[in-house]
């Protein structure tokens, strides 16, 4: 799709948007160390702090409440060296979906506020990655003191629109696919940072389209400060996802009868800060809700429960700012699905995925969300499709 200037400094790929997402955008791309312009998603719609499926491109500055609370949050897909049929071969030797779903259930903590319950969880438990995080922490200065069970969350789910599922490429291969970020304690680290920000720009009388835009600036010791913690953040994020991708691999080879081999293994963010060259320029690119879709970068799409997910490689769009959208977006907020969905309709578009059935996942209905298949199409010029996966097993976080 050919990008729409919808102002100065703002580019649009989505053919589905409305006024509200638009005017949130026109107001973070109204900042003035916005460079060289914002770049819209095919997926984005209305947000907290600046709206998702955003990439925001930042000279000299950058925005905390933009980046978001879920420091890091993003996708893992590993393909298998399992098809479709070693799985219906162990379906016929009696191992039922639904068993493998509640083994998922018990091996991984699924809801906001449930953690491993011991900091041991046997072969499984992650004291490689835990002992990573501890050092960089203590020789960067990270102030963990907000969280002090961090270790209990790593190896969780979380809510939401978070999921684990098993899943069918073109070919029949088997993918183990997971959607996750930094859980509570990147959810304190992002709320502390706010509020210097908005504590900041309030003691300085700098006059904002609206607080959620406070920023903080690259010449003060809170820039650094940040940084440092953000960059924790999205670390942890990215080995909380190879943990329970590690868990989810062990259950899976224990349920069909062999160890699982990674044939490929993809672990990327959505909701994160980095340093990049864009139009001649050194910038902080935030990308909230949006994927590195630089040249033969590879990603994952997920679509909503229920549908297509789609594994993509990047194009290196210069316009698109090297990004790419991070999921199908909402359509409806989750208030206004529970009004126009119910239960069964929610069992009627999972026919034939086996999920965990209840009013918890309605707001999670795949038509509360856009259509995965025309944002793809929305976002053709900025990421090439390799794979195409289909559902067989859902976990959702509640």
């Amino acid at each position: 799709m050919t990008p729409t200037r919808t102002g100065r400094k703002l580019l649009s790929w989505a053919s589905e948007i409305d006024g509200g997402t638009l005017a949130q955008a026109s107001e973070t791309a109204s900042m003035s160390f916005v460079y060289p312009h914002v770049a819209l998603m095919p997926d984005a719609h209305l947000g907290k702090g600046a709206a998702v499926g955003t990439v925001i491109p930042t000279r000299g500055a950058v925005i905390p409440a933009a980046v978001g609370v879920d420091i890091g949050c993003g996708m893992i897909a590993t393909r298998t060296q399992f098809d479709a049929g070693d799985v219906e071969r162990a379906r016929n030797a009696g191992r039922a979906l639904h068993t493998l779903r509640t083994r998922i259930e018990a091996a991984i903590p699924l809801s906001p506020g449930h953690y491993n319950a011991a900091t041991s969880l046997g072969e499984w438990f992650a004291k490689n990655k835990i002992a990573e995080l501890e050092d960089r922490a203590s020789a960067e200065g990270v102030d963990l003191s907000h969280s002090p069970r961090w270790r209990q969350q790593l190896g969780s789910l979380g809510g939401g629109n978070h999921f684990i599922e098993l899943c069918l490429d073109e070919q029949d291969r088997v993918w183990l696919f997971l959607h996750s970020g930094s859980r509570g304690v990147g959810n304190k680290i992002a709320q502390k940072h706010i509020k210097i920000a908005q504590d900041r720009c309030r003691r300085w009388h700098i006059k904002l389209p609206n607080r959620d835009l406070a920023y903080l600036a690259e010449d003060t010791p809170e820039f650094g400060d940040y940084i440092r913690e953000l960059r924790w953040a999205q670390r942890f994020a990215y080995l909380n996802r190879a943990e329970m991708m590690d868990r989810f691999a062990a259950v899976f080879g224990e349920w069909i009868g062999a160890p699982v081999r990674e044939a490929e293994r993809i672990n990327c963010h959505h909701n994160y800060t980095e340093q990049e060259e864009h139009y001649g320029e050194t910038v902080w690119l935030t990308r909230k809700g949006a994927v590195d879709a630089h040249e033969g970068v590879a990603a994952v799409i997920p679509g909503s429960m229920g549908t297509r997910s789609y594994v993509v490689v990047g194009k290196g769009s210069k316009s698109g700012l090297c990004s790419a959208p991070h999921g199908a977006g909402r359509r409806f907020s989750r208030s206004e699905a529970r009004r126009r969905f119910t239960v069964g309709d929610l069992a009627e578009r999972m026919r034939g995925i086996e999920y965990r059935h209840g009013a918890a996942w309605v707001d999670e209905i795949p038509d509360a969300y856009k259509d995965i298949d025309v944002v793809m199409d929305d976002a053709g010029d900025l990421v090439e499709v390799r794979h195409e996966l289909r559902q067989i097993v859902n976990v959702k976080g509640t």
